[in-house]
């Protein structure tokens, strides 16, 4: 198993990235590929004290790198040299199981699409995180902000990359997809909304998931579904909200709780294990990064942010995606929904 490594992209590289490879090769025993700047790599390396490549990890030089402000559009062919073209292309070529890249959303979006390619069938790969609930699972939430304009054909399809994500890498037996709206009644919502819930329901009655109706935003976090559905705008709304709440918690827990008085602080210490495992849960350095579903091969959106030890995550969260790729039981699902007129590419 060999993941591919953009080692130029992300806030903190190449220092964070190259440095998860090492951790991840020492603590997990993997195969990691950096791609980049050969000689900022290896600086990185003897800047803290590592004369030669651990054991494990090798380099592939590309001196340009995606800046933040180009258009995802242009990338692939204006940044052919780019760390995150070029490791496009090893995983696409076979050069490696999964890609990981900190860098443009949108220019990894477009090149996974371009170089990697979808699933036969697929129509937008979506970005879909597994967040923590309060049933003790995690839901998938899907889009989450690769699309932020959706078609009803494309709901249907991201509820069905979900289900089988749910089920083969989340561990859920019938995962029960839900579709986000303003309410729980049939008839609530836009029209794509309407319409969505319309492919969803006859894909049920087909046997091919279990979508159990709309679902609001507030039940998503309890857990009501193991799946829940949305074009991308409204998904990453959704996403921020959520994190942004569990923030506010954790500081109103610090501050006008655990900081009240002396005699609060004691019993701080006694809770301690219980508060750092919570909010480890929804910790994105912990969960690694989002992979983008629908593609042929897994691509690993890690954090902008993203430190040594949410690379080193995020290498062992590629592992697991190739280990349990789903693209083969995708294609055949798809098949067995009926053809639509509109062009597949579009």
């Amino acid at each position: 198993m060999k993941i591919i490594l953009d080692a130029m992209g992300g806030d903190n590289a190449p220092q964070a990235p190259v440095l998860g490879a090492v951790e991840a090769a020492k603590c997990f025993g993997s195969q990691v590929t950096l791609v980049g700047r050969g000689e900022e790599i290896l600086g990185v390396l003897r800047s803290h004290g590592i004369a030669d490549l651990p054991a494990g990890v090798e380099i592939v030089n590309a001196e340009d790198v995606v800046d933040m402000h180009d258009d995802p559009a242009a990338v692939v062919h204006k940044r052919k040299n780019s760390s995150m073209v070029v490791g496009l292309k090893l995983l696409a070529d076979g050069r490696g199981d999964a890609f990981i890249s900190a860098g443009s959303t949108g220019a990894l979006l477009t090149g996974a699409t371009l170089l990697v390619k979808r699933v036969k069938g697929i129509r937008r790969a979506a970005m879909g995180p597994a967040m923590p609930n309060k049933a003790g699972g995690k839901t998938v939430l899907l889009d989450c902000g690769a699309n932020a304009e959706c078609t009803p054909e494309f709901l249907l399809q991201f509820g069905l990359v979900g289900s089988l994500y749910a089920r083969n890498t989340l561990g859920v037996a019938n995962p029960k997809v839900g579709l986000l709206n303003i309410g729980t009644e049939d008839s609530k919502g836009t029209a794509l909304q309407k319409e969505a819930y319309a492919l969803l329901q006859d894909a049920a009655n087909q046997g091919l998931i279990n979508f159990v109706g709309n679902v609001e935003a507030r039940d998503v976090p309890l857990g009501a579904v193991d799946v829940v559905v949305c074009d991308g705008f409204s998904g990453n709304v959704l996403l921020k909200s959520i994190e942004g709440t569990a923030m506010f918690m954790g500081s109103l827990m610090k501050h006008k709780i655990f900081k009240r008085s002396f005699l609060s602080k004691i019993g701080y210490l006694f809770c301690k294990k219980g508060v750092d495992e919570v909010m480890d849960m929804m910790d994105y350095r912990t969960i690694g990064g989002t992979e983008f579903l629908g593609i042929r091969k897994p691509v690993i959106k890690a954090h902008g942010a993203s430190d040594a030890l949410a690379f080193r995550n995020a290498v062992r969260q590629a592992e697991q995606a190739a280990q349990k790729d789903i693209s083969a039981e995708l294609e055949t699902c798809l098949q067995q929904i009926s053809p639509r007129k509109e062009n597949p590419d579009a």
